[in-house]
């Protein structure tokens, strides 16, 4: 066969159903080998005829999907000016489409001899050692998808971990548990129906590698951010193959997801790769052009990290960025996903130290119309100096807020702090997201994510408890803002108990009715723990995986119930900020806020650090926006007490100036039960006075008297 010259774009293989194009970019390269590869392991080197604007690229007639293909970059290396092209190293395609395989560590996977780092290349073969780039098919049945596109306010969001969820499912095939088929399988699809989210955010899918240093003790990467493809779906979440069946089963899922309104999220790692440091594995880019894709220090044998990982990719340099939004626009267009989770995502905007709020990638996100049009989710913190950025990036954007998840679980575990931090959380966090003119769905409020303290460990240990990940507990973060309730860890003390259950009832109240974008960590609503594990990366195993044998089915039910008040009752998914005053003359509030005992706040009652009761009062009637057909929107009003005391409190209601009649529709001081009762010694009046239990939530509803 020869190569026909080809075209430069798109980047990487490109199937037409006659042949397939190749097209790889590299300054450095000299000579760029194209690597085909048959079914018995065979390999077959072209070189590649053409080159264009440093993009080395050939047509390849008759080859189709299903080829396994990778390259070999001729050219310079010199470790101390940042070279490091090795030929005898076989490199997989930044832009594959699908990957077969995973590396087989062993030292031929190094550009470098290991005795002897900053000498000569190591030229030993390393094709035996590596997984395969794949061409795939792009047609896919897409037919009647429809994305059900809910708005940011609509939005519910349910974190979790493709193979975690599935994995002992009963309901789900065992030969789908593990898979992209198996979220898609009629037993997850109706959990979600049933729970009531409105997406899943799945953590990284992206192709990634278990490093070697986790194989050797025992351990893999589980988590998943150490990428390697930004355009394959990772090949072990593949029910049915590896030679680009994974990419039609992973749009299968996004399809059926789609039918059952449920948008799908990808958590999406851009801030570094799996090839680590100066001393780890050369696999892709570090091969292809070291300088161009990943930042150096002064000293080019090293690299910068503003991740913990090892490097940081380069973002000052235009190859890059077109890498990252043709990578984004590809999910998009070619395999339908709804949004995208930016981790580490600071780190994405440091063009040389600082962060920088308007860098180059933000302001490509910002005029790309494809892009700028999906949900764009930053984890808005990196490892490096001034990297801790809640609250600044642009518009477009929303943020898990940080500040959020530390407010509320200092709250309900009793931490003296002010009224004030914890009412500005509760309403969509305006003190951080206003003055850019974003709304409070700006604000992805979290208690808990796949990193840290599930929610039952969070009332159930005060320390970490990381053994198993073989670091002598040292890894993970040790200050988790968590409280036991007075034993660490499983008791048979009843109270202790008692009180966890409650406290997780807290958290799933004040998390389900504040304003912005809640998130849940997926299986928080059925009392999943990890033993005290708060840094589960490396454990793909029962402390990760879902228990369903043994959920709680009680907080089960609650939380169904809980999301299905939020999503009926706009006033706690406003569009818009509160304003705290009264609105067209009227003398009616859109919220107040009350002491104990029924007063309004006083600017001294909010800066009372020890105080830890309030009441809330959310008025229906003022939402100050409309519905997609224009029209006004108004719903019921809500009265909401918080005790976070470790004692039951008398509360004083408001004045008929609010309502003339309250009805009790939830009490995390009770055991769950159906909203739906009759009235009657439920029924207050204005300005009666109730008991409220200690460390409890209680939500009344305005009434009219009959």
């Amino acid at each position: 066969m020869k190569l026909q010259p080809g075209r430069n774009y798109p980047l990487g293989a490109t199937y037409d159903g006659a042949g397939t194009n190749f097209s790889l970019f590299s300054e450095l390269a000299e000579k760029v080998e194209l690597c085909l590869f048959d079914e018995t392991g065979k390999e077959t080197r072209f070189e590649l005829p053409e080159t264009t604007g440093f993009h080395w690229h050939g047509y390849a007639p008759s080859v189709g999907p299903g080829q396994r293909y990778g390259f070999r970059v001729h050219g310079p290396y010199n470790i101390a000016e940042g070279k490091r092209c090795n030929r005898y190293k076989l490199l997989l395609d930044p832009y594959a489409r699908a990957i077969e395989g995973h590396p087989q560590w062993n030292e031929a996977l190094y550009g470098y001899h290991f005795n002897d780092p900053d000498g000569a290349p190591n030229g030993v073969d390393s094709a035996p050692f590596m997984p395969r780039s794949v061409v795939v098919n792009p047609w896919f049945d897409w037919s009647d998808d429809r994305p059900p596109r809910w708005g940011w306010n609509e939005t519910i969001v349910y974190e979790l971990h493709v193979k975690g969820f599935t994995q002992r499912h009963p309901g789900i095939p065992e030969k789908l548990r593990g898979t992209y088929a198996g979220l898609a399988s009629p037993p997850a699809i109706a959990y979600f129906k049933s729970l009531g989210i409105t997406a899943v955010e799945l953590l990284p899918m992206h192709q990634f590698v278990h490093s070697q240093h986790l194989l050797e003790r025992g351990l893999r990467n589980y988590w998943g951010y150490d990428s390697i493809g930004f355009f394959a779906p990772h090949n072990e979440y593949s029910a049915y193959g590896q030679r680009g069946e994974q990419v039609n089963e992973f749009k299968w899922m996004v399809k059926t997801l789609h039918n059952a309104g449920i948008e799908v999220i990808l958590d999406v790692v851009f801030n570094h790769t799996c090839e680590g440091n100066h001393l780890g594995p050369t696999l892709s880019f570090k091969g292809i052009d070291n300088l161009a894709y990943y930042r150096t220090t002064q000293d080019r044998r090293y690299y910068m990290d503003y991740t913990g990982t090892g490097n940081s990719l380069n973002m000052r340099h235009p190859q890059v960025l077109q890498m990252i939004m043709d990578s984004l626009r590809y999910w998009i267009r070619e395999m339908h996903v709804d949004g995208f989770r930016f981790d580490l995502a600071a780190t994405l905007a440091r063009e040389l130290h600082d962060v920088d709020r308007l860098s180059a990638f933000f302001d490509l996100i910002q005029q790309d119309p494809v892009v700028s049009q999906v949900k764009l989710i930053a984890e808005p913190w990196d490892v490096g100096e001034g990297g801790y950025q809640v609250g600044n990036f642009p518009p477009l954007w929303s943020e898990w807020n940080g500040k959020y998840r530390d407010t509320v679980r200092d709250y309900w575990r009793g931490q003296d702090a002010t009224l004030g931090e914890f009412a500005y959380r509760l309403t969509g966090s305006s003190d951080l997201y206003a003055w850019t003119g974003r709304r409070p769905y700006a604000s992805i409020n979290f208690i808990t994510a796949h990193d840290g303290f599930t929610l039952r460990d969070l009332v159930s240990y005060n320390e970490k408890h990381n053994e198993a990940n073989k670091e002598e507990n040292r890894d993970g973060e040790s200050n988790n803002r968590s409280w036991n309730c007075g034993a660490e860890g499983p008791t048979d003390d009843a109270n202790v108990n008692a009180l966890r259950a409650r406290q997780q009832r807290n958290f799933l109240v004040t998390l389900l009715l504040s304003q912005g974008v809640p998130m849940i960590n997926g299986g928080d609503e059925i009392g999943r723990t990890q033993n005290g594990n708060n840094n589960g990366y490396c454990q793909d195993s029962e402390i990760s995986w879902f228990d369903w044998e043994h959920m709680d089915e009680a907080l089960l039910y609650f939380t169904r119930s809980l999301i299905a008040l939020r999503r009926k009752h706009r006033i706690f998914h406003r569009r818009r900020w509160f304003l705290g005053r009264p609105l067209h003359g009227t003398g009616v509030k859109d919220i107040a806020w009350f002491t104990p005992h029924g007063k309004e706040m006083t600017e001294d009652d909010w800066k009372a650090g020890f105080a830890k009761s309030l009441g809330l009062f959310l008025n229906g009637d003022t939402i100050a926006t409309t519905d997609m057909l224009g029209e006004r929107v108004t719903d019921d009003s809500y009265y909401i007490i918080f005790n976070a005391h470790h004692e039951a409190m008398p509360f004083t209601l408001p004045d008929s100036g609010f309502a003339q009649s309250w009805l009790k529709v939830l009490d995390t001081n009770e055991r769950p039960r159906k909203r739906d009762r009759p009235r009657g010694e439920e029924e207050l009046a204005a300005a009666a006075k109730i008991q409220v239990g200690p460390r409890s939530i209680m939500v009344l509803e305005r009434t009219e008297p009959e």
